[in-house]
């Protein structure tokens, strides 16, 4: 049976409105319940029952001649002791429509016309919660996904342009001033409903002259009441708003039914007093050619990761701050103090929450790759509800005290935050203009909470004047501090969201910044390209009343990175102050960009503690916080060709380089042992990493040099190794073509005479630890994996332990969503205590155990070992504890109390053997 497709809010929106407007009472019903997750077979079952339109646990539908709130009050009284109500009560007279959701006993009492902009309320039938639909701001999502179905719709019917502009700027320039008069006819910043009405009324119903009656408004907007001669009657209602927004003149586009269509109901249907600014950032990533976004590593911010960021930075010191003062008035007012010494501490705290609005209004901030502006935006925010917090508790203290100044319009004529504290640079034009809008309207929207908490607070938004200082430019390529000044004296704060793309990713302008930033550092060019922002930034920061912090992909603090990098950070005198370690980091925008990211502080070094949050949710306090992200010194692991400690050699396996003559499939295999060909003798088993894992494998075709002449006489064989020969001589590479002479074998031959150990090159990194096991030597490893020859038994055991594990996560990098073992930077780095030989025998004997549970239990390693959807084998996660314990007592007598600290003690015991090396 088919699933049945999911319709977006939009998409249930759009056709609600459709059913309203042809609505036909006796099905309506019907028609609602078929745009949800509900089966067809339910709502047809419930045509047929007598009374009330019944699904069970769905809904209970009635219709009355009048009084529908009287019906849902009498339903609910009806179902009150049934244990299992309908989700939702619907009663209506198709004038009004009440509804009960009687999970969340929310409820809806609205005209009936109005039902498409409620059909949000009714989601719970498509499994969407409210609290899952609250958690990213409902009508930012509706307005990406409206926006993005007309920008297509524009681009399909306007192909010239498109093909013209592949910045799309005329497009996008369209949508924003668009979106501007929408909010603004919401938050009464032009006449309610007046853009819409414009677009209702004046332009006809194929959109034929939707382009010029939109050239003629956008056009009068950038031009004061007072210039505007021969101005029709119908344009002169609207405010002229500067800014620049409309100054440049609108680009001619071809307009269709659907088009205005699309436009009314953005008018109608969206709640634009509730749109975030942020979502003009969503708005960009959401109309932007895919591959420039791929490119430009762009990935928009939702408000919720903000104010990680945010809150260690700065925020939570303010707030901090602002809850001192508020609990020290409070504290006064109880105190058996006298009413002269209470009122004096009442006054200090007034004159404390001055100063506290003070530096509010000379912290100067600085987003250096600022997109749209969302960090700036909900900076903004955010200090201008403190202030509005601050000013509110001012007028209590003085109404407390029968001070004058009491009323709130004489506290304060203006905000004292403003936006001239906020700078950004943007490489992208449309961005850095689409930036000055956000502000402006998250300072209308400030406005309008201020006005609300201190009535007599006035202002005016239009014409628009004062803004943030965007500067359009290469933010690695400039003087930040021509940007934004840094006196020693000043309060700095530099956040954001760089773009992230790694070495092998970037293009030739984008190596040309690194060289730009980094100069002569050393094998600078395998670094991420946010690295240039953190190096930028440790240069501009001049005190401790400075810092910075950017959210960035966790790959900068694992692997080779960490030994390139971070010593150039240390050197100019600074520090990690705080850090998010890695978590999913998402936006608002449409098609969601989910990346592993962790948000680091950076700060002149100070004495202040540090602290780390973890994925759990936890906070570990810290000396010292590690490139690594761990509480410790600040070691460099740097990769090696050699192993660290007292350990045997690891190598990749055997890369055939053989056109896939020498690697035979297990089918082939299967057919070659059907007909009983001797062919069978000349091959080996043959697995790489996941095949291990799998419980899978392959053959290969194993010759040497005093059997292949035999070996060839077989059909089969001469075949396989004719295909190889071809191949490398086939190749570009001069290496490849040396090998054509002995085409009978793998470019790699190497194998063991005892026991190996096989380690997978990547693995889940859902799994506690990664499945490795020994194979005998007639097996062959490809390079798809990692193998020690001949190895010993107690090594598996501290290779499979928590030690080893820690030290992959903290230290190795991860491809994807998965772990990356590797031979330089985690293998050879890996630091091993001399082992006892009685510790050794104990090891191996543990890994016996732990052998055996794998065989008893039965399954492959990927069932035994569990992830994302499953759990690890009970027996086998006992047994590798045990091995744990064994091992971590080599390296810390009293146990261990968390990863953090196993990763401490690994990474001091590798600079102790460094140094030990070195002398």
């Amino acid at each position: 049976m088919a699933k049945k497709n999911i319709l977006s809010i939009t998409e249930i929106e759009d056709r609600l409105k459709m059913i309203v407007e042809k609505l036909n009472k006796s099905i309506f019903i019907e028609d609602f319940l078929a745009l949800f997750d509900i089966p067809k077979t339910s709502i047809t079952r419930a045509r047929s029952s007598k009374g009330d339109f019944l699904i069970r646990n769905k809904v209970r539908y009635r219709t009355v001649e009048s009084e529908p709130l009287q019906a849902i009050d009498e339903i609910e009284q009806e179902i009150f002791s049934q244990n299992k109500k309908p989700r939702y009560i619907i009663t209506t007279d198709f004038e009004m429509l009440y509804a009960k959701d009687t999970k969340t006993n929310d409820s809806l009492a609205i005209k009936f016309e109005d039902l498409p902009k409620s059909a949000a309320f009714f989601l719970a039938w498509n499994g969407i919660e409210k609290v899952d639909f609250q958690k990213e701001n409902l009508a930012d999502i509706k307005a990406a996904e409206r926006f993005t179905k007309l920008y297509d719709e524009l681009i399909k019917i306007n192909p010239e342009l498109a093909e013209e502009e592949t910045d799309g700027k005329s497009f996008n320039l369209f949508l924003i001033r668009s979106l501007f008069l929408f909010f603004a006819e919401d938050t009464d910043i032009i006449a309610k409903g007046s853009f819409t009405n414009v677009l209702k009324t004046r332009t006809k119903d194929d959109g034929s002259n939707l382009n010029a009656v939109i050239k003629d408004l956008f056009s009068v907007l950038d031009i004061s009441e007072n210039q505007r001669y021969d101005t029709a009657e119908w344009l002169r209602g609207f405010p002229y708003v500067n800014g620049k927004l409309f100054k440049e003149p609108h680009h001619d586009l071809v307009f269709n039914t659907f088009t205005r269509k699309l436009l009314i109901e953005a008018g109608e249907l969206l709640k634009w007093n509730e749109i975030n600014p942020d979502i003009l950032g969503a708005m960009i990533q959401t109309v932007a050619n895919k591959e420039e976004r791929q490119v430009s590593g762009m990935h928009y911010t939702s408000v919720s990761n903000i104010m990680k960021v945010i809150k260690p930075l700065f925020l939570e010191d303010i707030q901090t701050e602002y809850q001192r003062l508020v609990d020290r008035a409070d504290d006064y007012l109880d105190r058996k103090i006298t009413e002269e010494q209470r009122r004096k501490q009442q006054r200090d705290v007034i004159n404390q929450l001055k100063s506290l609005i003070d530096r509010m209004s000379k912290i100067k901030f600085l987003d250096p790759a600022c997109g749209s502006g969302n960090f700036l935006i909900i900076t903004y925010k955010e200090l201008r509800r403190i202030e509005i917090d601050c000013l509110i508790k001012i007028r209590q203290i003085r109404e407390y005290l029968s001070e004058k100044d009491v009323h709130q319009g004489s506290l304060l004529k203006e905000s004292r935050i403003k936006l001239s504290q906020f700078s950004g640079i943007e490489l992208d034009e449309f961005a850095h203009e689409v930036a000055y809008l956000s502000l402006y309207i998250a300072q209308h929207q400030m406005n309008v909470e201020m006005t609300a908490a201190l009535a007599d607070y006035q202002p005016h938004i239009l014409p628009l004047q004062e803004a943030g200082n965007i500067v359009c430019d290469n933010a690695l390529r400039i003087d930040w501090g021509e940007v934004v000044g840094n006196d020693d004296g000043d309060e700095v704060y530099v956040m954001g969201n760089p773009p992230y793309i790694g070495s092998k990713k970037q293009n030739d302008y984008q190596k040309n910044d690194m060289d730009f930033v980094f100069g002569d550092l050393p094998s600078h060019r395998n670094l991420d390209y946010i690295t240039c922002w953190f190096y930028k930034l440790a240069r501009y920061l001049e005190s401790p009343l400075q810092s910075g912090a950017f959210v960035t992909t966790d790959s900068i603090t694992q692997g080779e990175q960490v030994g390139i990098f971070w010593g150039s950070i240390f050197q100019q005198n600074c520090e990690i102050n705080f850090a998010y370690k890695g978590f999913k980091w998402k936006n608002s925008a449409k098609n969601n960009a989910g990346v592993n990211v962790a948000i680091i502080v950076i700060s002149r070094v100070n004495q202040k503690t540090k602290k780390i949050y973890l994925t759990a949710g936890n906070v570990l306090e810290a000396k010292n916080i590690t490139p690594y992200l761990s509480d410790g010194k600040n070691i460099l692991v740097s990769n090696r060709s050699k192993p660290l400690s007292n350990i045997p050699e690891i190598y990749f396996g055997n890369m055939p380089n053989d056109g896939n003559g020498l690697v035979v499939e297990l089918k082939d295999y299967v057919k070659l042992k059907e007909k009983n060909t001797e062919a069978i003798k000349w091959l080996r088993k043959y697995m790489g990493g996941d095949e291990f894992i799998k419980g899978t494998h392959r053959y290969a075709i194993w010759l040497n040099q005093d059997n292949y002449i035999e070996a060839t006489k077989n059909p089969f064989i001469a075949s396989r190794v004719e295909i190889t020969r071809q191949h490398r001589l086939r190749s570009k590479d001069p290496g490849t073509n040396k090998l054509a002479h002995r085409a009978y074998q793998f470019r790699d031959t190497k194998e063991g005479s005892s026991h190996n150990i096989i380690i997978p090159a990547n693995t889940s990194s859902e799994r506690q630890y990664v499945p490795m096991g020994l194979i005998e030597p007639s097996t062959i490893i490809s390079n798809l994996a990692y193998v020690i020859y001949d190895a010993p038994i107690w090594l598996l055991g501290v290779l499979e332990s928590r030690m080893m594990m820690n030290w992959l996560k903290g230290i190795g990098g991860k491809i994807g969503e998965g772990y990356r073992f590797s031979k330089k930077t985690v293998y050879n780095t890996f630091p091993v205590p001399n082992l006892s030989e009685s510790r050794k025998n104990i090891l191996e004997e543990a890994v016996f155990e732990m052998l055996d549970v794998r065989e008893e239990e039965g399954g492959t390693l990927a069932e035994l070992y569990g992830g994302a959807n499953k759990p690890m084998n009970a027996r086998l996660r006992e047994a590798h504890e045990k091995i744990d314990g064994i091992v971590e007592r080599a390296y810390k007598q009293e146990p261990f109390k968390s990863d953090e600290e196993r990763l401490g003690v690994l990474l001091n015991l590798y600079q102790e053997i460094v140094g030990k090396e070195k002398k």
